[in-house]
């Protein structure tokens, strides 16, 4: 089963990064549910030692890394046989590369807007001569995560990734 972000053309418009949307899949009999919380860190000097925190990621300046937590539920009476989430890179934003990790997911990218996925090595797009160049974190325009396990009625599984503000 997979489940793909209704508003993602919205969310790339969004000048601030809050991203605390809840999405349905394409099937409405789906019991996933997607959250995406995008986050930066924030370094301070407390007690003459640094501290590591994520906050909100609202307003963001080109340069910075948000962190996107995608959340998984299943809000389901029965489990979902390795569901499949896919979530598009906003425009405004660049993947980091092998910055994609989810506990027992596999990983694969699009540069295609979402149609074709693939291993990273296998991705090729246009280069400036017109001959095909192998793709780069900057080119995908997807991600996918595959479930290798089950995910249990009214359980929870998190995906992330980091993406820099163009």
């Amino acid at each position: 089963m997979q489940i793909k972000p209704r508003f993602a053309a919205l969310f790339g418009a969004l000048p601030a990064l809050l991203l605390s949307a809840l999405c349905v899949a394409q099937n409405p009999t789906n019991p996933l549910v997607l959250r995406a919380i995008a986050e930066v860190e924030s370094r301070s000097n407390e007690g003459g030692r640094e501290v590591l925190k994520l906050i909100p990621a609202d307003p963001v300046v080109p340069g910075d890394r948000v962190i996107y937590t995608l959340e998984v539920r299943n809000g389901g009476a029965t489990g979902v046989d390795a569901p499949s989430v896919t979530y598009a890179v906003p425009d405004h934003m660049k993947y980091v590369a092998d910055s994609a990790v989810g506990p027992g997911a596999e990983v694969s990218y699009s540069v295609d807007g979402g149609h074709v996925f693939d291993s990273a090595g296998n991705l090729h797009v246009p280069g400036i001569d017109g001959r095909p160049r192998p793709a780069v974190a900057a080119d995908y325009t997807h991600l996918r995560w595959r479930l290798k396990n089950s995910l249990q009625a009214n359980s929870v599984a998190f995906v992330r990734f980091r993406a820099l503000v163009k």
